[in-house]
């Protein structure tokens, strides 16, 4: 007989918490190695207990089941090519949040399971006495792993409690995903694209405007159609991220025109982390972005309009 030990992965506690890869069973994970069993009569828990149903790092499929026994959480998906900045806009509305600032008044952050997880990303644009901020590495891409979400809760004017969860997943699942839908490498993305409640394509202005630009914007129209494809009446956001870099304005005029045709329910956002013109900038479009996120609401999720006076909504609803 043998039992597991601790995950050699540097960013799993397991198994005093969850799987930070999602697995429900610390025996289901490669990652973990055998050694000997130890003596009998020690008071150790077994190797598929779970001290807690989280770990605070992202979460995977099992922790988002959990995080739905309250009520379905609003999915948003951040869907763009690698480097385009996916991960800098999670980590900048986790600073703006922590910092006390509110997207809109009356949206109070109530709390989140992944904590760690945002933190993670976060500390690259936090100051440091050893390094100087930078931005968050490049999300590794791994076409095992379920995507990893971030969760936030906010409380709005009702005091009702509303759960989100953000993907972070790499670039190049998105790339592949456009390519080639069924894919057996596009799990993750194929998986976003059926359960997201909303999607954010992200454009990067850099690549848009390098060297390799025809190429940016190849891979970028591919990803539209695909999402175009998916989307099914569900909201869409265009997001330009670094906004302070410069692009052709028929480059800009090409892409736009393009999400347009494909999908001409769009919105329009620019985001940047710099912005010479305000000393004591927080960064440009990251609220106003998240506004409009926690403005949305499940496509299946209202009750229909009625002009009964009843104050019961199942009465509203069968009085149609």
């Amino acid at each position: 007989m043998s039992r597991l030990k601790k995950c050699p992965h540097s960013a799993c506690f397991a198994p005093d918490l969850t799987c930070a890869l999602g697995n429900q069973s610390p025996s289901a994970c490669p990652e973990w190695k055998n050694e000997p069993t130890p003596a009998s009569g020690t008071d150790d828990h077994s190797d598929d207990d779970l001290r807690l149903p989280w770990s605070g790092h992202a979460l995977g499929l099992i922790d988002a089941t959990f995080v739905s026994g309250r009520e379905r959480p609003f999915v948003v998906a951040l869907v763009g090519p690698h480097n385009a900045g996916k991960t800098t806009l999670l980590a900048a509305w986790y600073l703006l949040l922590a910092r006390g600032h509110r997207a809109k008044p009356e949206h109070c952050f109530s709390g989140s399971y992944s904590l760690s997880g945002w933190e993670e990303i976060s500390a690259w644009l936090q100051w440091n006495p050893a390094a100087l901020p930078s931005f968050p590495p490049h999300t590794a891409s791994n076409a095992d792993r379920s995507p990893g979400l971030l969760h936030l809760a906010f409380t709005g004017n009702r005091k009702s409690r509303r759960d989100y969860l953000f993907s972070n997943a790499p670039g190049e699942w998105f790339h592949k995903w456009a390519v080639n839908r069924e894919s057996d490498e596009t799990k993750g993305a194929r998986w976003l694209g059926q359960h997201a409640d909303a999607f954010l394509l992200v454009a990067d202005r850099e690549a848009l405007s390098g060297e390799n630009r025809g190429a940016a914007r190849g891979a970028l129209l591919l990803l539209i159609q695909r999402l175009a494809s998916e989307l099914k009446g569900r909201p869409i956001a265009l997001v330009w991220t670094k906004k302070d870099i410069a692009v052709d304005e028929l480059m800009e005029r090409a892409v736009r025109d393009a999400v347009v045709r494909h999908v001409p329910e769009v919105v329009e956002f620019s985001t940047t982390v710099f912005d010479d013109s305000n000393e004591g900038a927080t960064g440009v479009g990251f609220q106003e972005l998240l506004a409009w996120i926690l403005e949305l609401r499940h496509a299946s999720g209202e009750l229909p309009q009625s002009n009964t006076e009843a104050s019961d909504p199942l009465l509203v609803y069968g009085l149609r």
